[in-house]
């Protein structure tokens, strides 16, 4: 069943990645006698003159024209005119002039290229100037979606290129479509019919004739203006439910489609540029979505309430592939044709308990799902798929995942969802994935519509509405144009209750990559919430803890000063003057951020308990167990288990350390396995998704309860305490096994299931970090909290909780 992916996030811009697969191969398998793209919808290379200046030339300047057949304006930001030599030498490179502004609907663009010694007569005002010297006789102009110049040398190349728009060779051009076109000369352009047909087949839609230069304005070489033949902007054959299909992947994948209508009902002119339309006249499919993203790459000029036709070409685009991401469908490379403003949007589809299904996703034994007819009255995924890009809403609703930096919080909507006991959704299994958890993003910029700053359990009142979005972190997301306001729930930390005298307080702490480049203000706070929230256990250990110069990566694996600071931090908070052991990792071997070299640290109260240090312990040193009964030892106090198995490869090695508290020896180990990186997500395309990280943690686990066991073999009775940051839930594999014949007890699993959780992640509270005793520490002699001061927060010293277990030996 699914599974979240909590690993830590970066905004590092994804590729972005097509299905095109199968066009590819279609290039592959078709002997191509010339370039043969897709006849363009839009514009097209109208005319070519290269002899602009030379002997018997009237013009002093070779040229392009373009020409815009279609019914939409043909918007040219970003495009590129490009020349190559007839027959190109290795050394051969394609000449670029960029273009800007657009061609209109029937018009005209003309492109003034390098000037000759000749010529009498000047070219119309150009719309674009370029420095290309074209050949009178051969030679092959390209319309290029983009500015950086083509690499291509064969007609074969050329076709399989998809930033080409279009392509005339002409003379003995090699690189052409189908034929080339013949008889340019120095008195000689090449040019299409009026109509400007294109069939992909240079010879046949251009021939030679005298040049005809044309701008945008309609004027002409001579001075005089002509009229451009005009196309009433009419909608296509196809509207948006055709487009998007019945499945995941639309039908018309790879296709180009023309005048496709719709009204805008957002626009991002930030993160991935684009705009959303939706058609006001939907079909009666509930399957298939009304509304797509169309991707600009900039900034849109289209206003929400535009009423819109666009042509483009249809993508399947995967936010996260490698994560087994959703696609979603656009429409790129857009051209588009405002008809009308102000006009009304399409009112939003409420999501609720009444229209989210409680089944999650189909079953494909873990094979992808993108084929499988959509069922949006069975399956929540469905339903959110067959919701791609429309207007949609969700009133009055929990925050479950507070505000992040990124201005993004999460919501849900089904109120049967389990609550934790403060106003999240608890996340108890891989079949309860929490249906109704849904990310809401801001449209507006900040500047205009600040962003709601809330807590888990406060509730965004109102409607929050929006199209259906899906992005790279987080699923299915609202991308709202209405944001609902902030009902404060009031939520504060917690504070842990004090040990007694005669109890041993043991706490765990993931503090975040901490080393002294984070400043004295998250040293602090970490400092409170151990002081504080935590009430100073007697014994810490720390995970996440830095080498002395952070993610600098140039040897260092020494960490004394991150710890100093933290224990000068703690003190000044209150606490104790902690004392601390460790074993400093080999370079670059633990995983983490590079440079980093974390590891886990124990912090202890030498006031309270005392640290048996038995000498040995090295990074790549086994410790071992030794003696009997009341007598059993570790081989080394700080020590490392099995560092040299292949378990811990790229991952830390847990720390295990002997203590002494009044007198009796108590064995804590310091855990912080290998991340969830690499997991397929909990609403991947692929179901049931692939947990592929796993194995390694179940290997962890294997080695970590031999390693209890052997200490159990040696004294029944000793008190073991395995904690820290295990990056897996009480029901997986991994602590399945690590408690296997009952070596260890996970805490967790006595509290209330309304409080098991110490992370959240895409909405749903979980639980990552753990305390495990062994069968000596019965019940009766633990208490065990998890101390919520960070997960359910916007402003977070971490992104875990801690947690603390008081215990009578």
């Amino acid at each position: 069943m699914p599974s979240p992916t909590p690993a830590r996030r970066s905004r590092r811009t994804l590729l972005r990645v097509t299905a095109t697969a199968a066009v590819a191969a279609s290039l592959l398998a078709v002997p191509l006698p010339g370039a043969s793209a897709a006849p363009s919808a839009g514009a097209v290379i109208a005319e070519v003159y290269g002899g602009g200046g030379n002997s018997g030339a009237t013009l002093k300047n070779d040229f392009i024209e373009l020409g815009n057949p279609s019914g939409a304006a043909f918007g040219l930001s970003g495009y590129s005119v490009q020349y190559l030599p007839g027959s190109p030498s290795a050394s051969s490179q394609w000449g670029v002039t960029a273009l800007s502004g657009s061609v209109a609907p029937g018009g005209r663009y003309l492109v003034a290229e390098a000037p000759g010694a000749g010529g009498t007569t000047d070219l119309p005002a150009a719309d674009a100037s370029g420095t290309l010297a074209l050949s009178a006789t051969s030679g092959t102009v390209a319309l290029v979606n983009g500015t950086t110049a083509l690499t291509c040398k064969t007609a074969a190349d050329c076709a399989a290129d998809p930033r080409i728009v279009d392509l005339v060779g002409f003379g003995t051009a090699v690189v052409r479509e189908g034929s080339p076109v013949t008889g340019a000369s120095n008195t000689a352009s090449v040019a299409r019919a009026a109509a400007l047909a294109d069939t992909d087949d240079n010879a046949k839609d251009l021939a030679a004739g005298d040049p005809t230069p044309t701008n945008t304005r309609g004027e002409s070489a001579g001075g005089g203006t002509t009229t451009p033949p005009t196309t009433p902007p009419v909608p296509g054959d196809l509207r948006i439910h055709d487009i998007q299909g019945t499945t995941r992947v639309s039908p018309k994948n790879g296709q180009t489609v023309t005048n496709v209508p719709g009204v805008v009902t957002g626009v991002r002119a930030y993160g991935t540029k684009g705009f959303w339309i939706q058609d006001p006249n939907p079909d009666a499919d509930p399957a298939t979505s009304e509304g797509v993203f169309v991707y600009t790459s900039a900034a849109p000029t289209v206003k929400v309430g535009d009423s819109v036709l666009v042509t483009g070409k249809v993508s399947e685009y995967y936010p996260n592939s490698a994560g087994g991401s959703q696609s979603v469908t656009e429409l790129t490379g857009p051209k588009t044709t405002v008809l009308s403003s102000g006009n009304p949007v399409p009112a939003p589809v409420v999501l609720d308990a009444a229209n989210i299904p409680a089944a999650y996703a189909p079953d494909a034994a873990g094979g992808s799902i993108d084929a499988l007819p959509l069922d949006p009255a069975t399956y929540a995924l469905d339903r959110y798929e067959s919701l791609e890009g429309m207007n949609v809403q969700v009133a009055d609703v929990p925050v479950v995942q507070a505000t992040d930096k990124y201005n993004e919080l999460w919501v849900d909507a089904v109120a049967t969802d389990p609550r934790t006991a403060r106003g999240g959704v608890v996340y108890l299994g891989y079949d309860q994935p929490n249906n109704g958890r849904i990310m809401v993003q801001s449209l507006p910029p900040l500047t205009q519509v600040p962003f709601p700053v809330a807590n888990v359990g406060d509730r965004l009142t109102g409607a929050t509405a929006g199209p259906l979005d899906y992005n790279q972190f987080g699923g299915y997301t609202i991308a709202a144009n209405t944001l609902g306001a902030v009902q404060d729930n009031g939520l504060t930390p917690e504070v842990a209750e004090p040990g007694k005298k005669n109890e041993l307080t043991i706490g765990t702490y993931n503090v975040e990559n901490l080393d002294p480049g984070d400043g004295p203000e998250k040293f602090a706070r970490l400092a409170q919430g151990v002081v504080t929230n935590l009430a100073s256990p007697d014994i810490v250990a720390l995970e996440e803890i830095q080498d002395d110069n952070g993610a600098v990566n140039d040897g260092t694996v020494g960490a004394a000063t991150t710890v100093r600071t933290f224990v000068d931090a703690i003190k000044a908070a209150g606490g104790p003057a902690y004392d601390w052991r460790s074993i400093d990792p080999e370079d670059g071997k633990d995983g983490g951020e590079p440079g980093g070299n974390i590891r886990q640290v124990f912090l202890f109260d030498p006031a309270r308990v005392s640290f048996t240090d038995i000498p040995g312990g090295t990074a790549t040193t086994a410790v071992d167990v030794t003696g009997k009964n009341h007598k059993t030892s570790l081989t080394a106090s700080p020590g490392r288990i099995d560092p040299g198995n292949e378990a811990w490869t790229s991952s830390r090695k847990p720390l295990v350390g002997q203590f002494e508290f009044k007198g009796k020896p108590v064995f804590v180990i310091a855990n912080h396995f290998n991340s969830k990186g690499g997991d397929q997500g909990i609403d991947s395309r692929f179901q049931a998704p692939t947990r592929s990280s796993e194995v390694q943690r179940v290997k962890q686990a294997t080695v970590e309860q031999a390693f209890v066991a052997k200490l159990l073999a040696a004294d029944p009775k000793a008190r073991i305490v395995s904690l820290g940051d295990f990056n897996d839930y009480q029901f997986s594999p991994a602590l399945q096994t690590l408690t296997k014949d009952g070596v260890l007890r996970d805490l967790v699993n006595e509290l209330p299931a309304e409080e098991r959780y110490s992370y959240v992640y895409q909405g749903n509270s979980q639980v990552l970090d753990h305390i495990l005793v062994s069968p000596a520490l019965k019940p009766e002699k633990t208490h065990y909290d998890v101390v919520h001061i960070n997960s359910e927060f916007a402003a977070q010293a971490s992104d875990h909780d801690p947690q603390v277990v008081r215990i009578k030996p």
